[in-house]
């Protein structure tokens, strides 16, 4: 992917362990990658299609100082949200912020930290069986939206399905949604966990009647277990209510595990279960 490169930006902040410090302040430099498509701005040699370095450079100049942090990896960290979500432009950006006068009491040139963080593709299904479905899930969806870690928001169609697991209760509906997020998965699991609790989700039953249901299907290309998330959801594969909705969005998408597209994995799913008709 192109990029543009600012390289050693001299910053007078307040960053630091030690009190003196956040008292007196020091010098720090800022180097930035930003990953973007340059092809626009370089065609029709219009700044409004690239982003202009010197805006860039003060924007770092100011959030390196409206905040002070005890660690500079706290620091990179802050500025790298900051410009991912202020630039739409830049989708990937690479932050190095150097210490020239560490206080270790021995000769160095520089500490420094480097931090790379971008847009991530996550995948969710949703579904509802209780009170206003259908507003529970829009609801959702508004929520999502409305977050600024998160962007370019999709949805499926939303289709009826019976319940699974636990057949004796009201039938469901279910969509898909996609989107980039700044979240990690384990901070988008809290997030989702958030919007659940808010409209009125109650963890009873596995797989009982639910206001809201929020699982987070696929992030990138990330194999991920641990005890309260797995990645990609354990039954993708096995649900045709999933399979259905994610399909319409994200036809191509490959199952890192499986190996196999998602359209594909919702056809063979389709063939098996007329198989049992």
């Amino acid at each position: 992917m192109d990029s543009i490169i600012i390289k050693d930006l001299e910053i007078f902040a307040h960053h630091g362990v030690r009190s003196e410090e956040n008292t007196l302040g020091q010098k720090f430099l800022v180097s930035l990658t930003m990953f973007m498509d340059i092809g626009p701005a370089g065609v029709s040699d219009d700044l409004k299609k690239s982003v202009d370095y010197a805006d860039i450079s003060h924007f770092v100049d100011r959030k390196m100082k409206e905040r002070n942090f005890r660690l500079i990896e706290a620091a990179a960290e802050y500025l790298a949200g900051e410009l991912l979500v202020n630039y739409p432009l830049i989708r990937e950006v690479i932050v190095e912020i150097k210490k020239p006068w560490a206080p270790v009491l021995l000769p160095l040139d520089t500490v420094s930290v480097r931090i790379r963080r971008k847009w991530c593709e996550a995948y969710l299904g949703v579904g509802s069986n209780q009170g206003d479905r259908e507003g529970f899930l829009r609801a959702a969806f508004a929520a999502l939206e409305e977050d600024p870690m998160i962007r370019d928001m999709r949805m499926s169609k939303i289709i009826e399905t019976k319940p699974y697991g636990v057949e004796d209760q009201p039938d469901f509906l279910n969509a898909a949604i996609g989107f980039r997020t700044l979240y990690s998965p384990e901070e988008l699991l809290d997030r989702l966990h958030e919007i659940e609790n808010r409209n009125g989700r109650e963890r009873k039953e596995r797989w009982g009647p639910r206001t809201l249901d929020l699982d987070i299907l696929l992030y990138e290309d990330r194999v991920l277990q641990t005890e309260d998330l797995r990645i990609p959801h354990v039954e993708l594969h096995l649900r045709e209510f999933v399979l259905g909705p994610l399909s319409e969005i994200a036809p191509w998408k490959i199952h890192p595990v499986l190996g196999k597209s998602i359209l594909q994995l919702y056809e063979e799913k389709i063939k098996e279960t007329d198989q049992y008709k």
